[in-house]
């Protein structure tokens, strides 16, 4: 029995140092685990800011009326949130101004951050004139991912961006157009670059020179000195439907994963997503889109480019997967044909109004009806020619009832530069009525 006893409490030692020794390697491995993650966040926090400030420009924010104010041709508000301390501006009324006009300036603040293209400062080429992006049916045989990638690949390039001489600050992808060198891209992997490199499958690097940039659409069009390129073939994204398979190439976190190819399907189509003030039409897709995929390739299985990759669902609180976007073709067509042919997107309507949804504590503290809150007014714009004034609320337009600016933004968008849009506003009780004529937002901004 004593035996025992003793044999039993040398096993309990044992097992107890089993235990610690378990413990221990636990702990190692929690150690390790915290340490590869530190270092995995360190590489995705240094390749975000070399991408082109992905947190920045890329994350569709949906926080407490993001889109609280948006400019009617869908460019940045020029109004943004003081958040101070994170709480909620609208939540005590008692703490709000007296005068509605007040309430507006005192918790948005202008910023003048309106503009149709980015901050780019590489040296201009001059736009070349016609160019077209064909948009053609599938003419061959369903691609398995590996004829994809031989297929596709040589036409999907990296770029590099330059600001103050600091080589690889941006990173992102770029898609071919011509043999001789015409490379697509989004503005925002160049945006404020003063230089940019396009780096080609056989890891040829050449300078590029901007054609042209559109902020609004996220597109913009390079020129390197190549010939012999692989055009890439683009596809009717008209024609997509939600469950097809498609892939994407792109250059997820730098240099290191060059050449990505991952896939998935069509999630949704004509997807409307508001990114800082802008309203976007897009395709969303679960395929793995990462930090310097923008500017890359959403190819459908018969390896033509149906998309722009540009971006990818965030979240600062909660954890988000398999949510990613890309610019349709039939969008990128449009665009590229006025960069190509003035450097610049021309005949886009807009009405020089910078509107708002009004809060509901706003509605109710200060007796309110309900519509669309006017928070500028461009000087130049026929708008503000009629008569329409900052502090207006927007009732109606065309007869329709209308309470948020992408209401606005669809009923503007069925008509061209140079109609008229009938707008009723109350203005401190009084009801108006006033015609606005849609100007071309480069005559306005």
């Amino acid at each position: 029995m004593e035996n025992n006893e003793y044999q039993w409490y040398i096993y309990a030692q044992e097992e107890e140092q089993r235990s610690d020794d378990r413990k221990t390697k636990r702990r190692l491995r929690i150690w390790r685990t915290i340490g590869i993650i530190a270092i995995v966040l360190a590489l995705i926090a240094g390749t975000s800011a070399a991408f082109g400030r992905i947190s920045e420009k890329d994350e569709p924010e949906h926080d407490f009326d993001s889109d609280f104010f948006m400019t009617d041709d869908g460019d940045d508000s020029g109004f943004t949130v003081p958040w101070g301390s994170g709480d909620d501006p609208f939540a005590y009324q008692d703490e709000m101004p007296d005068s509605f006009k007040d309430f507006f300036k005192e918790y948005f603040v202008e910023d003048d951050s309106t503009k149709l293209t980015s901050d780019i400062n590489i040296p201009q080429e001059a736009a070349p004139g016609d160019f077209e992006v064909v948009l053609t049916a599938p003419h061959s045989d369903i691609l398995d991912l590996v004829e994809l990638y031989e297929k596709c690949a040589p036409s999907v390039v990296a770029i590099y961006g330059t600001v103050d001489g600091e080589v690889g600050f941006y990173y992102g992808t770029g898609i071919v157009l011509t043999e001789d060198g015409l490379i697509l891209t989004n503005t925002h992997v160049i945006e404020g670059c003063d230089a940019a490199t396009v780096k080609l499958s056989d890891d040829s690097e050449f300078e590029a020179t901007l054609v042209g940039a559109d902020a609004i659409s996220d597109l913009a069009v390079l020129k390197i000195d190549a010939d012999g390129l692989t055009p890439a073939e683009f596809g009717i994204s008209d024609d997509l439907r939600v469950g097809e398979d498609v892939a994407a190439i792109g250059n997820p976190l730098g240099e290191e994963f060059r050449q990505t190819l991952t896939n998935g399907i069509i999630s949704a189509i004509d997807r409307g997503i508001s990114y800082k003030g802008r309203s976007m039409t897009l395709i969303q897709t679960n395929t793995a889109l990462n930090n310097g995929n923008s500017g890359g390739a959403l190819f459908n299985m018969y390896g033509q480019v149906i998309g722009v990759t540009n971006m990818k669902m965030m979240s600062s609180y909660s954890s988000i997967e398999g949510i990613g976007f890309a610019i349709p073709s039939s969008t990128v067509r449009t665009i590229v044909a006025s960069l190509m042919k003035y450097g610049k997107v021309i005949g886009r309507p807009s009405l020089g109004l910078t509107v708002g949804s009004i809060p509901e504590n706003a509605l109710e503290k200060y007796d309110m009806p309900e519509g669309v809150y006017v928070a500028g007014v461009q000087e130049n714009s026929d708008a503000a020619k009629v008569g329409i004034r900052e502090g207006d609320v927007i009732l109606e337009v065309n007869g329709t009832e209308v309470t948020t600016a992408d209401e606005i933004n669809d009923l503007k968008n069925e008509f061209q530069v140079g109609d008229s849009m009938n707008f009723k506003i109350w203005r401190e009780g009084e009801t108006l009525e006033f015609d606005v004529m849609l100007m071309d937002t480069n005559d306005i901004y």
